[in-house]
């Protein structure tokens, strides 16, 4: 996978001084590290029932999108308060810097549904985790969390799997 990692570019200090900020862009804009990413995330369901892929604002979205498409399911977006029409289910959840929220269509994932959430990276798992629970609530079950990035040192797939929900990942990054 070094491939892939040699395509994320790393911003420092951002958003604040410290931090070394993990920028998926690069990846997706490069096509042949994005079809890597998404066949390597596919790859382990590929001719698994799975019913629904869900993805996490924003960059989610992109990368779920394209999982969704090649495993032939359904795309379930999971987005920020206030942004989707219908009816929802929202929850609060701890950011590294704060706090927010996101929802969900009521109708987004039927009750004993297979769906595998997506996201470009995962940190300190407080917004999928909270992603998991709104799928849960919704009765699906998340038969996996899939990122493309991994912050091991902050404990967000400790986190994802004490849920029960298997975490994938293709590249590792330590601290922050």
């Amino acid at each position: 996978m070094d491939f892939l990692r040699d395509t994320i570019r790393t911003i420092p200090d951002y958003p604040r001084p410290g931090i070394q900020f993990r920028d998926i862009s690069t990846l997706l804009g490069n096509p042949r590290a994005f079809r890597r990413a998404v066949d390597e995330l596919v790859q382990p369901y590929a001719g698994a029932r799975i019913d629904k892929v869900a993805g996490i604002e924003a960059r989610g979205f992109i990368l779920g999108g394209a999982v969704a498409h090649q495993l032939s399911c359904g795309f379930v977006p999971i987005r920020k308060k206030g942004k989707l029409p219908h009816e929802t289910v929202s929850i609060s959840y701890a950011l590294e810097y704060g706090t927010d929220e996101m929802e969900i269509h009521l109708d987004a994932a039927a009750r004993g549904e297979r769906v595998i959430l997506v996201d470009d990276l995962i940190a300190t798992g407080g917004t999928a985790t909270a992603a998991v629970r709104l799928l849960q609530q919704l009765g699906a079950e998340v038969a996996a969390a899939c990122f493309v990035v991994d912050l091991p040192d902050l404990g967000g797939r400790a986190r994802i799997e004490a849920l029960g929900v298997p975490v994938r990942t293709l590249v590792a990054f330590a601290g922050h």
